[in-house]
């Protein structure tokens, strides 16, 4: 038993180890994934200002665009989610899901979990 254990707090560590080496964004790429494989509940929040002007539910992850022939990253975000028309956090009759964009440089959004779905 005793050895059992030791193994896996030598795996942990190897992988604590291994995790410190990658780039920040090579760690949120590996926690994306594990939360893509979990599922997630996302909710995008626009504003104009400090008005809510827009809000897309049920969004599994934003992803960033890159360029066809120099696999650059594009400076915006892209999704798919349900157009929470009347923002209350439900998919409601004639809510549809769409594809969303969104600029870095131009929109102020919130991305986070739906809480209120659990």
């Amino acid at each position: 038993m005793k050895f059992k254990k030791e193994i896996g707090i030598a795996a942990a560590l190897a992988l604590m180890a291994g995790l410190a080496g990658c780039t920040q964004e090579a760690q949120n790429s590996i926690s994306r994934s594990i939360q893509n494989w979990t599922g997630t509940d996302g909710v995008l929040d626009v504003y104009a200002g400090e008005k809510l002007v827009k809000r897309f539910i049920k969004i599994d992850k934003l992803s960033t665009a890159y360029g066809t022939n120099d696999g650059k990253p594009r400076p915006y975000r892209y999704g798919y989610g349900y157009d929470d028309k009347n923002f209350n956090y439900k998919v409601d009759k004639g809510e549809k899901k769409v594809y969303f964009e969104f600029s870095d440089y131009s929109t102020n959004y919130i991305f986070y979990e739906n809480d209120e779905a659990r």
